[in-house]
């Protein structure tokens, strides 16, 4: 099989929870048109639902892929390969995505890529224009969203190593959960972050669980207790908004705290890192961005996150980490294997992703797919 060079653009679809996302990218990384559409009325059931999020994925899909194509001003015909996350995620929504992106690929007679959620998160921070200067590898990234908090050096593409992760919640978890008890609804955090500038980061003494811990691991089920037990004395009571304010800038302190001193744990593990990196939804939290990169400043390296835009799920990442693993299999001299298992998979750990230089099988990547 010959080895695959991309030189048309790459269509990317994302649909591993509530967003249903879309986006072109030129074979340099250029992002020719990005179409996200967050699902409405998980809200109302205080979180999301996975058979709805599916369903809505199924309606939305089409109409949405159109429009992005029609804002690129391209036909599917110019599309040289298609990509979709096919795991870690909700098994419904990452059937919907990937099956509508390998139809496309039946349909057009191009390659398919099937790209690893957080690998996609782990490589947006290289994205031509997130950085002065594309970062190299190795890198530490800290990747903070509502499912997933760890630690991983990475050292290519395919090439990860977890230092470390959450033994309970994740920290987007957290957030949620406690701003539910502030009654702030769902999705919390940029509501808790919101309401967090109007209180004192030091009005609650709120522990730091595993704070000079050896290792980068995580927990936050002790502080979202401890914070569920400040606030029991209210009952079914409204929070007074000051209260609330305190509890929050103090969780959130917490949650910082504990943050960069798992961060310094982390970069004394990867002693060569260049740079740190943050993505994730919780990446958003600018407070938290603030206390990562005195990190970074501290250890002499450089300090990235994505823009806002692109630390929540979206179809750009997923169209980058395509492009990125396309150009390292071409680099291997290995061609995109089409005897890989492509199956969506709620559960794919970043160390299950193989090198594209790796001779086993393992990475997920197809030139002729199959329903």
């Amino acid at each position: 099989m010959a080895i695959f060079s991309l030189t048309a653009p790459v269509l990317a679809i994302e649909t591993s929870c509530d967003e249903t996302a879309c986006a072109i990218l030129s074979p340099q990384g250029e992002v020719l048109a990005e179409t996200v559409h967050t699902q409405s009325g998980h809200a109302a059931l205080g979180g999301v639902v996975p058979e709805i999020a599916a369903r809505a994925h199924l309606a939305l899909l089409p109409e949405i892929v159109s429009e992005t194509l029609t804002k690129s001003g391209l036909s599917l015909r110019e599309i040289g390969a298609f990509a979709a996350c096919t795991g870690p995620g909700l098994i419904g929504g990452l059937i919907v995505g990937s099956n509508y992106a390998k139809g496309l690929a039946i349909a057009m007679d191009r390659p398919f890529i099937a790209v690893n959620h957080i690998e996609a998160h782990a490589l947006t921070a290289r994205l031509p224009g997130v950085s002065a200067e594309q970062i190299k590898f190795p890198y530490l990234l800290l990747l903070v969203s509502g499912g997933h908090c760890q630690c991983v050096a990475v050292r290519g593409v395919g090439n990860y190593e977890k230092l470390g992760g959450t033994i309970d919640d994740a920290a987007g978890e957290a957030f949620d959960k406690v701003a539910k008890m502030l009654g702030l609804g769902w999705p919390g955090g940029p509501a808790l972050e919101k309401l967090a500038q109007e209180g004192r980061a030091d009005a609650v003494a709120l522990p730091r669980p595993l704070l000079g811990r050896a290792g980068c691991d995580f927990s936050f089920s002790g502080l979202k207790t401890a914070v569920a037990r400040q606030i029991a004395s209210y009952g079914m009571e409204a929070l007074p908004r000051a209260f609330a304010a305190d509890i929050a800038a103090s969780f959130q302190r917490c949650v910082c705290d504990v943050m960069t001193d798992r961060a310094r744990h982390a970069l004394a593990m990867l002693p060569d890192a260049l740079s740190i990196v943050v993505a994730g939804g919780v990446a958003a939290n600018g407070t938290i961005r603030t206390a990562l990169e005195k990190v970074a400043s501290e250890a002499g390296i450089a300090f990235v996150a994505p823009p806002l835009r692109l630390c929540t799920d979206n179809a750009t990442m997923v169209g980058w980490a395509a492009i990125e693993t396309i150009e390292a299999y071409a680099a291997a001299g290995r061609p995109l294997d089409d005897g890989i298992p492509t199956a969506p998979r709620p559960r794919w750990p970043l160390t299950e992703v193989s090198p594209p230089g790796a001779t086993e099988s393992g990475a997920a990547v197809l030139s002729e797919v199959s329903v």
